[in-house]
Formats: structure tokens, sequence, C-alpha cells
């Protein structure tokens, strides 16, 4: 079984290189020489050869971070080259002011940024911000017939325009993207919400106009202060009592909690001196506090009033006369009088009354025996005559044999 050793690759030992002032910083091989910070150098690049400034002197970086393939750095800058460099400055400014001439006769709608001449002279670039696409075909052999040279025509953002001519931001301060910022990252109106910020364009836009760059690198830090803050309309416990939170400082970890008990009072404390019962705005489902759940003010911290105790009067039990207990004592059944039979208790329901029926018929005597105690009964007479009697009609031919 072979072996694999997954050994690490080794550093790179790199110089830092920038082409102008306020540009991104690139990685070039030493090719074995030493250099220093502030030198101006040679290197070989994809447009040929380059004249820039040294702004770190050999070092080693991780190999990951190194863009293959590496380029090699020629030489220091000589005299020579140093003249070079003053004439293709005094030759970019010269193009700069007859490009702005050709663009204002063509009547074109470009806003030109910038002209770079190489170091070899073989080659004039230009830099230009549009809102739309810009037919410059005519303004391109113009410039040709003027310079006798390659033109080069290069459409940039906003972003890379402040870059390039640099300048101060609203904080008073250069530019981020000219001064230590190489790439431009996304910023997202997410992360002014995030960090609390007003959502006016003029506040949170930079000179470009764009979202200022900063939102990008101090997002990580209001992410980590949103872990440990409540949200807001969050039910939390204090010192002083339960309350909802009205407003989070994220920068400071403190909270404004309207209390409960009293809505008008607003207290501020830090994120370590609450719990939160309830995160964020309470929902139909959610389901409801306990009154006495209080993990802070309930734990003794808090000083509650203590209220004077009254003595409760004491009130005797009621004893009910359907209790199993023979607690109530029954009256006692007065005897009835002389003459007059006693009087059967009245049945409750339905079922006492058929069961008391049955009693009373067992306790009746027979009819003969009872017959011979009550005097006899007279005897029912005949039910007299109807006065009013049907008036019958004549019979059949009884009238014709009463007249003969």
């Amino acid at each position: 079984m072979e072996e694999r050793v997954n050994q690490a690759a080794p550093p790179v030992e790199v110089v830092d290189i920038q082409f102008r002032p306020g540009q991104k910083v690139y990685f070039f091989d030493p090719d074995g020489k030493t250099f220093q910070t502030g030198d101006h150098v040679i290197m070989d690049t994809a447009r040929g050869a380059e004249y820039g400034i040294c702004t770190g002197g050999n070092h080693t970086v991780a190999a990951k971070e190194v863009v293959a393939p590496l380029r090699k750095i020629l030489r220091k800058a000589t005299a020579q080259d140093e003249k070079t460099a003053a004439e293709n400055r005094v030759r970019e400014k010269r193009a700069f002011d007859v490009c702005m001439q050709k663009i204002t006769e063509y009547g074109l709608d470009m806003q030109l940024v910038s002209a770079e001449a190489a170091f070899d002279g073989g080659k004039i670039l230009f830099y230009f911000t549009a809102d739309e696409r810009v037919d410059f075909r005519e303004l391109v052999k113009s410039l040709a017939s003027v310079f006798h040279t390659r033109i080069e025509l290069r459409q940039i953002g906003v972003r890379d325009k402040a870059k390039m001519v640099g300048g101060l931001g609203i904080c008073g301060r250069p530019f981020c993207c000219a001064s230590f910022l190489d790439d431009f990252q996304p910023v997202s109106i997410k992360m002014a919400k995030t960090q609390n910020l007003s959502l006016n364009p003029t506040k949170i836009s930079g000179t470009c106009g764009r979202l200022m760059c900063c939102l990008k690198y101090e997002q990580g830090a209001y992410e980590d202060l949103i872990r440990t803050s409540p949200k807001a309309e969050s039910f939390v416990d204090t010192p002083e009592g339960r309350g909802t939170v009205v407003e989070v400082d994220l920068l400071r970890q403190r909270v404004k909690v309207r209390m409960e008990e009293n809505p008008e009072t607003v207290a501020v404390f830090a994120n370590t001196d609450i719990a939160v019962l309830r995160s964020g705005k309470a929902r139909k489902n959610d389901p409801p506090i306990p009154a006495d759940y209080a993990p802070i003010s309930g734990s003794g911290r808090r000083v509650r009033k203590t209220e004077p105790e009254t003595e409760k009067p004491l009130l005797e039990p009621i004893r009910f006369r359907y209790s199993t207990e023979a607690v109530v004592e029954e009256p006692e059944q007065k005897e009835p009088r002389e003459g007059k039979p006693a009087e059967t208790p009245r049945p409750r329901n339905r079922r006492s009354r058929r069961g008391n029926g049955d009693a009373q018929a067992k306790q009746t005597p027979p009819p003969q025996e009872a017959a011979e105690e009550t005097p006899q009964k007279a005897a029912p007479t005949e039910k007299p005559a109807n006065r009013r009697r049907r008036r019958r009609g004549p019979k059949p031919g009884g009238s014709a044999g009463a007249k003969q």
C-alpha cells in the first residue's frame, strides 16, 4: 500500500508593485533580486514592459494567494527609464486634452476619466464613463491620426472612476477605494438596515453615487453584536420588572425597555442585565407568558414593596343537607292531631312517587273491610229525563189519518 504524504505548498517570495498611485497592488517575482519600498522598477506584464513603484519589499506569502503565472521584475529603473516615464506623463496630459476636444466636437455623451500611455509608447489607453452605449468609432480614427499610435478606449464604472481620481469622502478622509481597498466588494441596502442607518440615499451613498464601501467591512462587526442583543419588541425581564424592548443600541450593547407595570416609564439596561422571555414581537400562536415567570426580578434582585397583612375574617364552613356525613339533625316529626290522618311526606321525584303509591296500596285495608268501616253510600239514582225533548217530525201519512 502506497503512503501518500500531503505536504503543504511552500510559501512564495514576492514583491508588491503598484503601477499608479492609488491603484491596485500586484505581486511580482523578484527573480532573485532584492527590492525595497519606494524603488522604481521595470517589470514584465501582459502589455509588455511597464514602469512601476515598489510598495513592499521582498516577503513571502501563501501559495494560494498568488495568481499564476507570476510575472518577473526585469530590473530597477535607470535614469533613461525615469526620463521615458516623465515624457509619457507629459504625453498623457496632451492626449487627455485632445480627447476632450474631440468628444465635444463629435457631441458624444461620455465623460473622460484619464489617459495612460504605455511605457514603450506603442499604445494610449483612454478610460471613460457613460450611462448608455456610445459609438466612438469616429473618435478613435481621429485620435489615431493625431498621435500616430494605437488607440484604445475602455468604459469603466463610477466606482472605478472614484478610485482612479481619488478625493475626500463625507467622513473627511480619503476614499477607502483609493487608499487601502484593493477590490470592490458588493454592497446592499440590507447592510444599512442591519446597522440601523437612515435609508436616505444622500447619507448612505458615497461621492461616486453608490453605497459606501465602509458598509461592507463593518458588516461583520454588526452581525456579531446582533447575536448578543435582543430583538426589538421582545419581552424581557429586568431588575426593575418585566417590560418590552423599544430600542436596541448595538454599539453600546444596551436596550431601552418600557416597563409592564408602568408603561410611561422607559428604562435603559445593559444586555447582560436582562433575560429574554420572548424573542421578537408576539404572534397569534405563541403561548402566553406566565405572570410569575421572572428569572431576574423574581430572584431577589428587585426590591418589592411588602403590603401589610390584614386579618381575614374567619367564615364557618357551610354544611349542606345532601352531604354524605350526618351533620344536620333532622327535625322530629310532629304527632298528628286527633281526628286528622297523618300526612305523608311529598315524594321528590316520580320514582319516589311510584314507590310511595305502592306502599300506600299495601297499607290500605281490603275493600270489604273498608266498606265496613266507612258508611254505606247512597245508591245511585236514575238520571232524570231530559226536559228538552227532541222535536220529532210528522209521521208520513199521520196527519191524513187524523183528519179522517
